[in-house]
């Protein structure tokens, strides 16, 4: 199972340029709102030196990377969640996908239309937080109109349910994201179900010029325009789509040689998969030896029995113990043999807390 990041904003921002970028996939670009109506999906290799050298030691027959799958979702509009736009179906695309990455204008051109007629990416952030919001409203009002009548029969789920729902909708009527509600634990479980929008992960993504991505002081510009909404500058992303595009054109021994030129020293495709790990919470972990090295993504704090059912849902629920070895070591030990003799390969039970780097070879 890979891990999903759909991708929102206005009309003509940029995303399916992005997109098209990021993927090599084609999905249709044009200077007018909605020319993207279903999501287009797309599955990218997560970049991992580690894995390589890895390969390169163990002398494995085949690599296989980790992936993250990107869905470009139509541009949404303001009055969406009433449907303006077609604005339902996209939202209920959006609730399909693990995080949000929300692309920003943050570049004029008097070629490519704005949706609002004026330039304030601000004011665009405001307008996606808002349907988002107001969204998510209507589903918990729906919800609670029919616990609300449930719940007189005392049922004690009922009424924690009904409470929660009540201090959701407080929040959003306030303009405010669902997640920023403290609830319990148990008030979180009866709501499991209801998928809303504002508890996603999200990072911003801003399409800045060319000229703007060459300054190594714009993502602090950035960051502090919109510092309220982002918890961390890991969660704003300086891209320029407009570089991108021309990146995907290019071999891959000529990218490096076109970056050097344009003064950067990355493009941004690997800044947007380490923001996305990081809103997702996300580590690496391999299964190596000589016919497949195999790279898998899990959330931090998951178990080797979480981590194994990964690798085969089997393997969780036969778990035994797994050999865990660090990347670095098995590479400076040159093979599991060597980390052996060094004492670097242990033996780990069913507690164990999968570290990212770690090597795993499970036992069922």
């Amino acid at each position: 199972m890979s891990f999903s990041i759909g991708i929102v904003g206005l009309p003509n921002v940029g995303k399916s340029t992005l997109f098209n970028a990021i993927t090599k996939n084609q999905a249709e670009v044009a200077n007018y709102p909605f020319c993207t109506i279903d999501p287009n999906v797309g599955v990218v290799e997560v970049p991992d030196e580690r894995l390589w050298q890895i390969t390169k030691v163990l002398g494995s027959a085949k690599t296989v990377p980790t992936v993250i799958e990107f869905n470009d979702i139509a541009g949404l509009v303001r009055g969406a969640h009433k449907g303006e736009g077609l604005g339902n179906q996209f939202l209920s695309h959006i609730r399909e996908v693990d995080a949000i990455a929300h692309v920003v204008r943050f570049f004029k051109d008097s070629n490519i239309e704005h949706v609002d007629e004026e330039f304030d990416p601000l004011k665009d952030i405001d307008t996606i937080n808002v349907e988002l919001i107001m969204a998510d409203l209507q589903q918990v009002e729906n919800r609670l109109d029919k616990v609300s009548t449930d719940a007189k029969s005392g049922d004690k789920a009922l009424l924690l349910q009904k409470g929660a729902l009540e201090k959701l909708k407080d929040a959003l009527e306030a303009e405010k994201f669902a997640k920023t509600v403290g609830l319990s634990a148990d008030e979180k479980e009866t709501l499991k179900d209801l998928q809303l929008l504002t508890t996603k992960p999200v990072l911003y993504i801003a399409n800045v010029s060319e000229e703007d991505y060459k300054d190594p002081e714009i993502a602090n510009k950035i960051f502090a325009q919109i510092k309220k909404l982002a918890d961390s500058p890991k969660q704003i992303v300086p891209i320029s789509a407009k570089i991108e595009a021309e990146l995907a054109e290019l071999e891959e021994d000529e990218k490096e040689s076109f970056l050097k030129e344009l003064g950067v020293p990355e493009g941004g495709l690997d800044k947007l998969i380490r923001a996305g790990y990081a809103v997702l919470d996300l580590i690496t972990f391999f299964t190596s030896g000589e016919k497949e090295n195999h790279a898998w993504t899990v959330k931090r704090g998951a178990t080797a029995p979480q981590a194994a059912g990964k690798v085969h849902s089997d393997f969780e629920d036969n778990f035994i113990r797994a050999e865990v070895v660090f990347w670095k070591d098995l590479v400076d030990c040159n093979g599991y043999a060597g980390a052996r003799d060094k004492g670097q390969l242990r033996t780990e039970g069913r507690d164990y807390i999968v570290k990212d780097g770690d090597v795993l070879t499970v036992k069922i």
